[in-house]
């Protein structure tokens, strides 16, 4: 296994020991955090691969340090809170975390998270064939892992650009709301209406000049969403 470095940022020292435990077992490299300033701070030192991150903490919150570490990178971030309501949820996501896992948790399940997340982030568009997608201005290179719109480069998380990818590899046709995310996060959909549409509206702010009057990432309404030809 290549080693990878996982960055875990939790106020809780028991939490932060935990789940180190479980990530060198799997064979990673481990950094700790307290709180989100610090984690900020190790990023910047070293090449971290994915990331934990608590989302109440002292000095700087989860929320907030996603926030500053998605205007420079895209790495994975998973975040971890005790709240469990879906409006956490959805504001973390939007924010930019790729998951949620709510505590108290089971390490494996972690652990499994962990794995899909690096999976994904490794082999972003690694598939044989076409490396280079084109669809009405909007050029998605897949090596690269890079979208432009019109020749502007558009900045994506892993989850957006991956959904992307799945419209743009298929244009006019239309993705239900549970394909989507079966196929993006590769685990049975289930209360996924939400999530998906977070991340369309993520990505359509990122995408559309109007995203109220999209261009290209069309709504069928009841059935789901497309890539406009």
């Amino acid at each position: 296994m290549a080693e990878f470095t996982v960055l875990v940022a939790d106020d809780d020292k028991e939490i932060r020991e935990g789940i180190e435990i479980y990530l060198k077992n799997e064979g990673y490299r481990v950094l700790k955090a307290k709180d989100g300033q610090e984690a900020l701070e190790l990023l910047s030192l070293n090449e971290i691969h994915l990331l934990i991150l608590d989302i109440m903490m002292p000095n700087m919150d989860g929320i907030t340090a996603t926030f500053k570490i998605r205007e420079a990178q895209n790495i994975p971030i998973i975040m971890l809170s005790a709240k469990v309501e879906d409006s956490d949820k959805i504001h973390g996501l939007s924010v930019g975390a790729d998951d949620y896992v709510t505590k108290p948790f089971h390490p494996l399940e972690l652990m499994a998270r962990v794995k899909s997340q690096l999976r994904r982030y490794v082999q972003l568009g690694t598939y044989e064939g076409q490396k280079v997608i084109e669809v009405n201005g909007l050029v998605l290179n897949e090596e690269e892992k890079e979208l432009t719109v019109d020749g502007t480069h558009v900045r994506l998380t892993p989850i957006e650009f991956k959904i992307t990818e799945l419209l743009m590899k298929h244009p006019g046709r239309v993705f239900s709301i549970n394909e989507i995310y079966e196929r993006v996060w590769n685990e049975q959909a289930y209360n996924a209406e939400n999530i998906v549409a977070v991340h369309i509206r993520k990505i359509r702010e990122k995408i559309e000049a109007d995203p109220k009057n999209p261009r290209y990432v069309k709504v069928v309404w009841g059935v789901g969403y497309k890539i406009e030809k």
